[in-house]
């Protein structure tokens, strides 16, 4: 069975690594689409800390990771007819925006498996950056007062 799952991967943290093990339990193959910077400013308002390329390497070293392929593009249909994916798994926060149906559509046609898994609340890239914003700033501020 083929697995495949899509995210930006910035900050890698727990949140990820649970996702990846997770996505390693539903078959034998786990490839994973790595959104680019052109592609994540398209739904988030800022673009990945962390460069393409190190993102990748670092999902590459993970031993519950077979495949790494960036995409540059938003949308996942081409990739999934390419890979001849068997299960695509998504994050909770999958909405109904026109490349999402358009691959549940593909999915359904083709009697592939979509798999929705939970986010752990504690563990987001989003949050990593607003401590060390908030901790940037404190420490700014302490500079200032001393």
């Amino acid at each position: 069975m083929i697995v495949y799952t899509v995210g930006t991967f910035d900050l890698l943290h727990v949140g990820h690594l649970a996702l990846l093990n997770h996505c390693k339990t539903l078959g034998n193959i786990v490839i994973v689409g790595v959104a680019s910077g052109a592609v994540v400013n398209l739904y988030k308002p800022n673009i990945p800390i962390i460069p393409l390329q190190h993102r990748v390497e670092m999902l590459e070293a993970l031993a519950c990771v077979d495949i790494v392929r960036p995409y540059h593009e938003l949308e996942y249909v081409s990739a999934c007819k390419e890979l001849d994916v068997d299960i695509f798994v998504i994050g909770e926060d999958w909405g109904s925006q026109p490349h999402n149906l358009d691959v549940e559509a593909y999915l359904e046609t083709n009697v592939k498996q979509i798999v929705q898994v939970r986010y752990d609340p504690q563990t987001s890239s989003t949050k990593i950056k607003q401590t060390v914003i908030a901790q940037f700033q404190a420490e700014g501020e302490a500079s200032v007062i001393n």
